[in-house]
């Protein structure tokens, strides 16, 4: 299989404007003769759904939830990016590309993240545009904030819940469409398989999560936009809901999986308080804009916070990466925090976490400014540890966050199967093996309002897509398939719930494939997860019937999905043997202990091919090629 990003020729800055003005219309009358499936209905699903549905597409949505409002998307609180240089500071869209290269240490494709920088500054005035309630400076301007990895302020924010207004800008356009009838929402479904006819994606089979029905429905293209697979993990900061099964079944059609060990660890998280919890809490990035991270220069010092002088206090990221202090981005962030705990240096209880302190800037700048800024962060803090950040430091620690690796995608947003495109972090093209701070929203945005409306439309008007009927065989097959996969998890009929299972995976994923990975441990990895899928098969305990709500039924499935996919990230995370954004590989090492990149043999893209469970997966590669952020060592210091 030979990969084909399809790139446009030209200069760089002129490659998205040339490959709009050549690529094929629909002409305005007969949009309307065209059904559109978005499967996920967070920014990148709202967003595509408002746009496609004010063009005139009939447009059909699909929601895991009562309501698109509770969308994951609501949970990124810092900021969006766009480079608008409203401080004067230098910024560009230039800057804001190189940046984002550099950020994924040069493993992300230049077309499409130069594509990003561009449509971010339109991004802005879309959501302004529809009541937005970004902050605002004194005299009326937008405000903007810093954001990890980046040296000007280019972070749009509302307060600490921009993702939440973002999403609700989003979620309205969209309902204004389902108003106009361009649009039908379908709540509470969960899609199960892609359906392909004569090699084209053409339709989903979903289960409907109130009545237990399994339902069909046709399309012309289907765009899924269901996020990331983190909660593979088990302990993440993604909601519970979140999960891989949308984007793994299409895999098993046939579309690519690209990079899937890319998974990002967000450095400044609640730390793990027990084994009650089913997920962990993302304290957003933007409060290292003015919190200062540090721990005990004395290992194993139990004192208080309070009691520790200045001259006892290591500010370790100040003095490792001066030029950025505490805004480098996540992957150096993440790691530095691992290696202080790992030297016994870590605070709390486990000791595995360090301190966030706003003491400075409270002194600073007064505990109203810091107020206006975290309030809401700082409540929910409070709520959730009982302590209070204005008083004493938080305690923070890297979990699991976002999944840069996704379905393989062209330029235009289309996978390997015709008809599949994929956008937000289901897709795995712009983050490369790390995300810098702000840019999910503003991926998430960038594809559905900007982006799909051109490249959906150029595949469209290419012509032959014959109407396909739910009434179609392949349909039939599907929804068979379907079924059988729901009954065989009802007649296990074992002693261990699906939530146990997931937790000794997340184990074996943290354990090994996590911030730091060893060729000894990923084979570990790789032995350990297809005898966890067997003791699933053999001993998961799924009550209920399969024809109503059944939480456990549909929690089985995901759990399922992800005991086949953390084999291929484990298999993904053993053939890259370098060290690459977050993803650390102790044989490949700097003599400083910093992540070394090898350029000449992993600059490409790993695109897997499904051969079946328990069948090793073939690899595909799109080599990368860096004409304008040339690939060097990264340095933040």
């Amino acid at each position: 299989m030979t990969l084909d990003a399809k790139i446009p020729s030209g200069p760089i800055q002129e490659k998205w404007d040339r490959h709009r003005f050549d690529s094929k219309l629909v002409n305005p009358a007969n949009k309307r003769k065209y059904t559109v499936i978005i499967v996920g209905t967070g920014l990148a699903g709202a967003s595509a759904a408002a746009s496609l549905g004010e063009l005139g597409y009939n447009v059909m949505s699909f929601c895991i939830h009562d309501s698109p409002r509770r969308a994951h998307s609501i949970a990124a609180q810092g900021g969006i990016n766009a480079a608008k240089n409203y401080q004067n500071d230098g910024d560009s869209i230039y800057r804001l590309f190189y940046d984002t290269v550099k950020g994924g240490d040069y493993r992300a494709r230049e077309a499409n993240v130069y594509r990003l920088a561009q449509v971010s500054v339109n991004i802005i005035d879309q959501c302004v545009a529809q009541g937005v309630p970004f902050a605002r400076e004194y005299g009326g301007l937008l405000d903007n904030r810093s954001f990890g990895g980046a040296q000007v302020s280019r972070t749009f924010y509302a307060r600490g819940q921009t993702g939440q207004q973002l999403l609700i800008g989003a979620y309205q356009s969209m309902m204004r469409q389902v108003e106009a009838g361009t649009v039908t929402i379908f709540p509470n479904r969960e899609m199960l398989d892609l359906v392909v006819v004569d090699g084209r994606a053409c339709g989903i089979v979903c289960r409907n999560l109130i009545t237990g029905a399994i339902e069909r429905y046709a399309a012309h293209a289907v765009l899924l936009a269901t996020g990331g697979y983190g909660t593979a993990y088990y302990l993440s900061t993604n909601a519970v809901n979140s999960n891989v099964t949308a984007a793994w079944r299409c895999h098993k059609r046939g579309a690519l999986f690209a990079n899937p060990c890319f998974t990002q660890i967000h450095p400044t998280c609640i730390p793990l308080s027990g084994d009650h919890q089913s997920k962990l809490t993302l304290m957003s990035e933007s409060l290292r804009n003015d919190g200062r991270v540090w721990v005990p220069t004395k290992k194993g010092d139990k004192r208080p916070p309070s009691q520790i002088p200045e001259a006892e206090r290591d500010y370790y990221l100040e003095r490792r990466y001066p030029s950025f202090g505490n805004l480098v981005p996540r992957d150096v962030a993440s790691r530095a925090a691992k290696a202080v705990c790992d030297d016994g240096q870590g605070v709390g209880v486990t000791g595995f976490s360090v301190y966030l302190d706003f003491a400075d800037a409270i002194q600073r700048l007064g505990r109203d400014v810091i107020t206006e800024r975290y309030g809401n962060l700082f409540d929910m803090y409070k709520r959730i540890t009982d302590e209070d950040p204005y008083q004493v430091p938080m305690r923070i620690y890297p979990a699991v966050h976002y999944a840069m690796g996704g379905l393989w995608v062209d330029y235009n947003l289309m996978s390997n199967l015709p008809g599949l495109h994929v956008l937000g972090e289901a897709n795995f093209s712009d983050h490369g093996a790390n995300r810098l701070g702000a840019s999910a929203l503003m991926q998430g945005l960038a594809d559905g309002y900007f982006v799909i409306p051109y490249t959906l439309g150029h595949y469209l008007a290419s012509g032959g897509l014959a109407p396909v009927s739910t009434d179609h065989d392949a349909f039939a097959q599907a929804a068979d398939s379907v079924q059988k996969r729901i009954d065989r998890l009802l007649q296990v009929k074992g002693k261990e719930t699906p939530r146990q299972l997931h937790r000794r995976l997340g184990a074996v994923l943290w354990d090994e494939v996590g911030m730091g990975r060893n060729e000894a441990g990923l084979t570990r990895a790789i032995a350990r997860i297809p005898q966890l899928r067997e003791e699933f098969w053999q001993n998961v305990s799924v009550p209920g019937t399969p024809d109503n709500l059944n939480k456990n039924l549909e929690y089985a499935g995901r759990v399922a999905d992800y005991l086949e996919f953390a084999e291929l990230l484990a298999i993904d995370a053993l053939h890259r043997t370098e060290s690459c954004g977050g993803h650390f590989r102790e044989e490949s090492q700097t003599p400083e202990g910093e992540a070394k990149r090898d350029d000449e043999h992993f600059s490409y893209v790993a695109a897997w091919e499904f051969s079946g469970v328990d069948q090793p997966p073939v690899l595909h590669q799109e080599p990368l090629e860096f004409e304008y952020c040339k690939p060097s060592q990264r340095s933040y210091k």
